[in-house]
């Protein structure tokens, strides 16, 4: 899927540039660490999955080809995010279907476009030292990762790896509730499956929920606040735990 080049470039996502940062720069030290260098290019924007759900199409495949025109001459582009990725691997295609040049475009980005910890276990290879202080832990699946993408396996392998304890909730896979605009449009309901979410990471007894979607991060931080599990990103605790 990808090519041998030690050198990859950092597609940061919305949520992650405005919102959280440290994700960001959690995700280049750990590509460091791995061995890689890391370009970010200044002029990428959102990835066009807000107008997509909403069915401006058209705002949609203006952001799609901007981002396909921005990635393109890098052979490896990483995201520290499932949606995101999935919106350029799954959707960008099909939106570009009509124009054979533009399809070819983005298909050849989503041949080389990879989540996080799906490029740090499948390319990458990485294979961090245990710390022994690293903490209990359990993973919330979000919906476009395990889904769309077919990533689940790689975040817990990575987890394991620099020595956290991983404890599964009863539903792992199931919402947390945010859904992108879901979240705006049903609060009530949006709420009510985080709430769920939440109480199922509590029972576990683990110390932290982590989860790779930024979206998912914001949706559950905001309702974890004064309970026993703090909610943090993939990227921040493998950072953290190989310091």
């Amino acid at each position: 899927m990808m090519a041998q080049s030690k050198r990859v470039a950092l597609c940061v996502t919305c949520l992650v540039d405005q919102v959280y940062p440290e994700i960001g720069v959690a995700a280049v030290q750990v590509l460091r660490r791995a061995g890689y260098e890391v370009d970010f290019p200044g002029a990428q924007t959102c990835c066009g999955q807000p107008f997509f759900n909403s069915g401006f199409r058209q705002e949609a495949m203006d952001l799609a080809k901007r981002t396909v025109e921005i990635f393109e001459d890098y052979e490896a582009v990483v995201v520290p995010s499932g949606s995101c990725a999935t919106m350029i691997r799954v959707e960008y295609p099909h939106l570009l279907e009509p124009w054979p040049e533009w399809h070819r475009r983005a298909r050849e980005l989503a041949d080389k476009t990879c989540e996080l910890s799906e490029f740090l276990v499948r390319e990458a290879g990485w294979a961090p030292a245990v710390n022994a202080e690293a903490p209990r832990v359990t993973y919330h699946d979000s919906c476009h990762m395990c889904r769309l993408l077919g990533v689940q396996k790689e975040p817990r392998q990575l987890l394991e790896k620099v020595g956290c304890l991983l404890d599964e909730m009863s539903e792992s896979d199931r919402c947390c509730g945010f859904g992108g605009l879901f979240s705006m449009r049903m609060p009530e309901v949006s709420n009510a499956m985080t709430s769920e979410k939440i109480r199922q990471a509590v029972d576990t007894q683990a110390d932290v929920l982590v989860t790779s979607d930024p979206g998912c991060l914001m949706q559950m931080r905001g309702l974890a606040k004064g309970c026993s599990v703090r909610v943090e990103h993939l990227a921040t605790v493998l950072e953290e735990m190989t310091q």
